[in-house]
């Protein structure tokens, strides 16, 4: 039998999993699917907005991999406490792979990014999605404007829920005290703003449409803006025809906008393009505006600072621009990358290929690609594992992992543990006269799995 721990439950350490059970060259395999928190499906849980019901209901098919008698999914256990570290793990197991993600936001690196009003993208989601690390505070309360910085797609999910209604989001599994703190919001100007043009931002097309759909509010587009893009000034030139087709598509969507008459609605999403953040600033003791320099393409596919400023007003600064992969103790990193090095998954100490380790997700290429990604990017991290399991099989490992990581003080909360806590949140939802409502702190979730609140 080969013993495989999978790190992180998340679409990578889910795609992991599956590639270990399904493949003919070992015929017994045995995986244990280690998350630290008590919920397994990662940001498909956590990350993904809630008014997106088709993305989320990935997670039935997830649920269906972390089903199969060969895999065990164990909630609350913690990889660097409690003495597991990489060497501790390899001692339990054959193989770890490492499935960890990118928990931290990039910052913007300019003045008054930490003034009260101003936080990261990931914060809001995590406010919004009911994680327990997430902080209790209400963020869009007497905000009149909000500025979020960045274009991608975690730029237009939080412009669209902060532009939602909270009785849109009613039917949704949103923490009841976010959708409160919603109801109560003040915002009406909800600012996306790039420093680059339209052709270069990230969103993809189904999510910028998306904004368009809001019954309560407008999106508007600045025509100054898009005169400053070439691919969108000539339609039928060379710099449009070099684009990707998503990229094409999203000017087609800029553009109809652009052309749209305001309809009068309660809010308005307006998106800003070719301005670079350089100052958030302050009105008493607080984030009041955005200080933003023009930019203007370099004819090298970048931009370049004008020297010509303006300033958007914003009581709320949300930044949307990328994550970074987080080091864990013991394993190798690459700072500069945010990730870890490795050869086809194979974790490299010192360059060299580290026996029994490995990486696959965002951990292992960076924060690129959609959900689906992650399905090749492990397949490609397996087929090395399966290719050294005659080699890994020989070490002698714990008979029972488990019970080693109960001995060494974790409190693992397992796949019946994990059922209860969505019945619970199901029952929630009930009393309060919605479907199912999540548990937005660790010790409702504890409690719920059967376990005690976490230290």
């Amino acid at each position: 039998m080969l013993r495989v721990a999978v790190i992180g439950s998340g679409p990578s350490g889910v795609y992991t999993a599956q590639a270990l059970v399904q493949q003919s060259v070992v015929p017994d395999v045995r995986v244990h699917v280690l998350d630290r928190l008590p919920c397994p499906y990662g940001l498909v849980r956590y990350g993904v907005a809630p008014d997106h019901e088709k993305i989320k209901s990935l997670q039935n098919n997830l649920r269906t991999v972390l089903e199969d008698e060969r895999i065990d999914f164990i909630g609350n256990v913690e990889v660097g406490a409690h003495g597991l570290g990489p060497g501790r793990l390899l001692e339990l197991y054959h193989a770890v792979v490492y499935c960890l993600g990118a928990a931290k936001d990039r910052r913007l690196g300019v003045p008054g990014e930490e003034l009260p009003g101003s936080h990261s993208a990931t914060d809001f989601v995590s406010w919004y999605s009911a994680h327990p690390d997430s902080a209790r505070e209400a963020f869009v309360l007497g905000a009149r404007s909000a500025v979020v910085i960045g274009v991608g797609n975690v730029a237009v999910d939080v412009a669209r829920i902060l532009a939602r209604g909270a009785e849109e989001l009613r039917p949704t599994d949103v923490p009841h005290a976010a959708l409160d703190a919603l109801a109560l919001s003040r915002v009406r100007e909800v600012h996306m703003v790039g420093r680059r043009g339209p052709s270069q931002a990230k969103f993809t097309t189904k999510e910028l449409r998306e904004l368009s759909s809001l019954p309560s509010a407008d999106v508007a587009v600045d025509a100054a803006d898009l005169a400053l893009d070439p691919a969108y000034t000539d339609p039928s030139g060379a710099a449009l025809a070099a684009l990707p087709a998503v990229n094409r598509r999203n000017l087609d969507v800029v553009r109809g906008w652009a052309a749209q008459p305001p309809r009068g609605r309660e809010r308005r999403i307006r998106l800003r393009f070719f301005l670079r953040p350089v100052e958030l600033l302050e009105r008493d003791g607080r984030v009041a505006a955005v200080r933003f320099e023009r930019t203007a393409p370099d004819g090298a596919g970048g931009v370049r600072g004008t020297g010509r400023y303006e300033e958007i007003e914003a009581q709320l600064v949300l930044r949307a621009v990328g994550y970074r992969g987080v080091p864990l103790a013991g394993l190798p990193f690459d700072a500069d990358r945010g990730t870890v090095p490795h050869a086809g998954g194979r974790v490299l100490r010192d360059g060299a290929p580290s026996p029994g380790e490995y990486v696959a997700g965002w951990i292992k290429r960076g924060p690129t690609g959609v959900i689906g990604t992650n399905r090749p990017c492990a397949k490609e991290t397996v087929a090395s594992l399966l290719d050294d399991a005659a080699e890994l099989a020989l070490r002698p490992v714990a008979a029972d992992p488990l019970a080693a990581l109960r001995e060494s003080g974790h409190r693992p909360v397992p796949w019946p543990g994990w059922l209860a806590i969505e019945a619970a949140e199901t029952a929630l939802g009930q009393t309060l006269g919605r479907r199912s409502v999540k548990i937005p702190d660790w010790p409702g979730l504890l409690g719920a799995a059967g376990g005690r609140p976490h230290p």
